[in-house]
């Protein structure tokens, strides 16, 4: 009996943390204005530099810290000042606790962020002892706490001559999700809600759900401009994979939304979950999206679909 798609996500990060292990080059990728992007093929880390000091969206899992940090120097020599969790899967944000360490003398110590959810979700872990509940062991690797939740839709700051935007996505990949816009340099990083070469994660066990990834899609849609013929313009950076356009987002929600729907219709017709499974709803976007193996595939996918759908 194959396990439910939910308990598969519970060892989500540990997954990701063994692949970075595996990975020895983390590579950076200039992107627009003072935004970087670390790529790595177990995840992207954005990394915004000026006077101020250092920001990163996530930090990847806690192997990665040193080849983190030595990326981090490469591109500028001022400390760390913010670290921006966008949710709290250890393979995301793992490494926090030890780039804290390493983020060189500073007037300050370095601000952890994340919407209040992630630092509830931490706190279970904690209580857990990593052992009770397998659904809390994604994050045993984060010693960290958050010491600078927020809990309003939205959160704002200034650094390095930029407004920096924090929007709480509800209910998406997780119920923690922050996607992170940098203004001046016109660039959203957007944690795991948006995948581009992967159908979206979405961990039910931990308030994930397929509508919440749809409007988080659709609130990235909001801040994106595109520039001449639809390309360029404001760039987004992916949890996984490949910088992207505002383009890309409207393909992949709309693919979303698509499969969204067939599967609400299959199951107003009556059809069981094998049954649906059987239908493949998303056939026709498989080879874009789809996978057979790995941590996640297009079977867990159209699980987490049918399962938000029939959730009371």
């Amino acid at each position: 009996m194959k396990a439910p798609v939910w308990v598969v996500m519970a060892g989500l990060g540990l997954c990701m943390a063994s692949l970075l292990e595996a990975q020895t080059d983390i590579h950076i990728l200039p992107v627009q204005g003072n935004v970087s992007m670390l790529v790595s093929p177990a995840g992207n880390v954005t990394v915004q530099t000026g006077p101020d000091g250092v920001i990163l969206v996530d930090t990847l899992s806690a192997p990665s810290a040193q080849r983190v940090f030595d990326a981090i120097r490469s591109l500028a020599d001022t400390p760390i000042h913010t670290i921006i969790n966008s949710h709290f899967h250890a393979d995301r944000n793992g490494a926090t606790g030890a780039l804290v360490k390493l983020r060189g003398a500073g007037p300050q110590p370095v601000r952890v962020m994340a919407h209040d959810n992630v630092l509830l979700r931490m706190q279970q872990t904690a209580a857990a002892g990593g052992e009770s509940s397998a659904s809390l062991r994604i994050n045993q690797a984060v010693v960290l706490p958050v010491t600078s939740p927020y809990f309003t839709p939205s959160r704002d700051f200034f650094l390095n001559g930029e407004a920096v935007f924090l929007y709480h996505v509800p209910a998406a990949h997780t119920d923690g999700d922050t996607v992170v816009y940098f203004r001046k340099s016109d660039v959203v990083s957007t944690g795991d809600v948006f995948t581009p070469d992967l159908y979206p994660a979405i961990d039910l066990q931990n308030g994930g759900s397929v509508n919440g990834v749809i409007a988080a899609l659709n609130r990235i849609l909001e801040i994106t401009v595109p520039a001449k013929y639809q390309e360029g313009g404001t760039y987004v950076i992916p949890g996984h994979g490949r910088i992207c356009d505002e383009a890309e987002v409207v393909e992949y929600r709309d693919m979303v939304t698509i499969v969204r729907d067939r599967v609400a219709d299959l199951v107003k017709k009556g059809l069981t979950l094998d049954q649906v499974k059987a239908a493949k709803p998303s056939r026709d976007y498989d080879g874009d999206y789809g996978a057979t193996s790995g941590f996640w595939t297009t079977e867990m996918f159209v699980e987490a679909v049918y399962r938000t759908i029939n959730a009371k």
